[in-house]
């Protein structure tokens, strides 16, 4: 399937980021406020380097980015990729409700 936002690799990526409960919750809260990875990690139950691991992904995907700050690596959302990865999953509902809509039409018909 081409989606004209992003390309197949990139659906792939994307999807694959967030297919993980913890990276959809550390996209959630860069999207509100920049913060470092280690105070991303206090918000979960695994180790810093777990979390990193997940911040990579996301980074990998273009959800996030970071950026040096001093010593310290802040994690940013980035709300344009948001926005993209939106389109295409309200391009593939509306494929998937044409696609119904069809069936439909094809059962309506008399015999």
């Amino acid at each position: 399937m081409v989606i004209d936002d992003l390309s197949p690799s990139e659906t792939d990526r994307v999807f694959h980021a967030l297919a993980d409960a913890t990276r959809r919750d550390i996209v959630r809260r860069v999207l509100v406020e920049e913060c470092s990875v280690s105070a991303l990690a206090r918000h979960y139950p695994m180790s810093f380097t777990a979390v990193h691991k997940h911040v990579a992904v996301l980074e990998s995907a273009g959800l996030v980015a970071k950026v040096r700050q001093g010593r310290e690596s802040l994690v940013r959302g980035d709300i344009d990729r948001v926005r993209t990865v939106h389109r295409v999953l309200d391009a593939l509902e509306q494929r998937w409700r044409d696609r119904v809509a069809q069936m439909e039409r094809i059962l309506a018909e008399d015999p």
